[in-house]
């Protein structure tokens, strides 16, 4: 998940889903009023409305005889991944190697020769200049009519690791205050 643009093809994604659940169940849905100040949270809210509606769904104001739509989101951080991608100028080396033997059959010939520059241009676009994100969301949007859940639904991103507060709700602090009676 790399934009907003991400969070709205979830939102529609899961507007499908919940639409299809709904309609066995004959159900209007609503959303708590909750601000996080965490902007994957309101946007994805604002989001699954707006897909909800266009999708059908009676979406209300109200709880009401209405499921209530909740969702959260686990930011994961792993710690010690191995690369996935092979090491930069791994490409080259082979092609490096292909060369040698080929000029040693046919003294340096142009195709062999050829190969170093395709070999370069491999490293550059075979992905080694990304780096392997630490970071994944675990992303579960539920609706549940009283004690009964009637749609849940988990999905799993790899996200960026200088994204992840767009998805954690920062604590709130608190203070002590120490009254003492002065008198």
């Amino acid at each position: 998940m790399q934009a907003a643009h991400h969070w709205d093809v979830l939102a529609e994604y899961e507007a499908k889903l919940i639409t299809e659940s709904l309609k066995m169940h004959n159900l209007p849905v609503y959303f708590e009023t909750t601000d996080t100040h965490a902007p994957f949270y309101n946007s994805y809210k604002n989001l699954l409305t707006s897909q909800l509606v266009q999708h059908g769904a009676e979406v209300r104001t109200v709880a009401h005889g209405a499921g209530r739509v909740t969702f959260t989101v686990d930011v994961i951080e792993h710690k010690d991944r191995d690369s996935r991608r092979s090491p930069p100028g791994s490409w080259t080396l082979l092609a490096g190697g292909i060369v040698v033997a080929a000029h040693a059959v046919d003294h340096w010939s142009t195709p062999a020769k050829l190969l170093i520059p395709a070999a370069v241009a491999a490293d550059l676009y075979s992905g080694n200049w990304i780096e392997d994100t630490e970071f994944e969301v675990v992303i579960t949007t539920q609706v549940q009519k009283g004690v009964q859940l009637v749609h849940s639904s988990s999905n799993i991103y790899y996200i960026n690791g200088g994204d992840a507060d767009h998805y954690s709700v920062p604590e709130k602090k608190t203070r002590k205050v120490l009254l003492t009676d002065q008198g």
